[in-house]
């Protein structure tokens, strides 16, 4: 049936990388099967797959794994990219690729101890907060003059670094809207208000391998059964 021949994406709804790869499957409008994954239960199907066990994991009908979340990202808009993420109003893709390595870098190693001391065995988590929070200036600074990182349009960069910014921002929700960000929080605000946010943040129920179980179709949102 028509779901077995999809790709088919393992997900957990709140991991930042799993979200960056829904926004751009989304965008491209590149149909998959979703299976949503309980992390401390990961399916063996998808650690068959990419046995280092992390989501997002893309498995096309060929076989052909993708676990990386920024190619996943660019393996759907390379095929279809309807609002041009690719192409950034100002600026060149090498330098949006830069920023979103700083952001998976530098930041995500900020963003880790701040937001789970405990998993580095610090007492807090606050040094790692504040610097963090330098480079979120410097983002607010780049938003000053249009209301995206690369102009007046989202890109992929936006895409890529909003979820790890929402992630920061609600490890301490008063605290992060109380900094003087402004452009950071219109920009951030404006993401998480977006009908595609809201699109690829549908929850679903753990994905069951039992084949009788109807399957879910992303970005449509629907379910079809599966094949006996």
């Amino acid at each position: 049936m028509e779901t077995d021949r999809l790709p088919i994406l393992y997900s957990f709804r709140r991991c930042p990388y799993a979200m960056r790869a829904r926004l751009a499957i989304a965008s491209s409008e590149q149909v998959c099967e979703l299976r949503e994954v309980v992390l401390r239960n990961k399916p063996q199907a998808m650690l068959k797959a990419s046995p280092k066990g992390t989501v997002p994991v893309l498995q096309l009908p060929d076989g052909t794994v993708v676990d990386e979340s920024l190619d996943i990202m660019l393996w759907a808009l390379e095929r279809h990219d309807p609002q041009r993420w690719l192409t950034p109003p100002t600026g060149t893709p090498a330098q949006m690729m830069a920023l979103i390595s700083h952001n998976d870098n530098d930041f995500k190693g900020h963003l880790d101890r701040y937001k789970y001391p405990q998993r580095f065995e610090l007492i807090s988590g606050i040094d790692n907060r504040d610097a963090g929070a330098q480079w979120l200036y410097a983002l607010d600074d780049r938003l000053q003059s249009h209301p995206y990182l690369f102009g007046d349009m989202p890109c992929l960069a936006d895409m890529a670094i909003a979820p790890f910014v929402r992630q920061y921002a609600h490890t301490d929700r008063d605290w992060f809207w109380g900094q003087n960000w402004p452009a950071l929080i219109g920009w951030l605000d404006n993401f998480l208000s977006s009908a595609l946010f809201a699109a690829i943040m549908h929850k679903y129920a753990p994905w069951n391998p039992d084949p009788a179980l109807p399957r879910v179709r992303f970005p449509e949102g629907t379910v079809s059964a599966a094949s006996a």
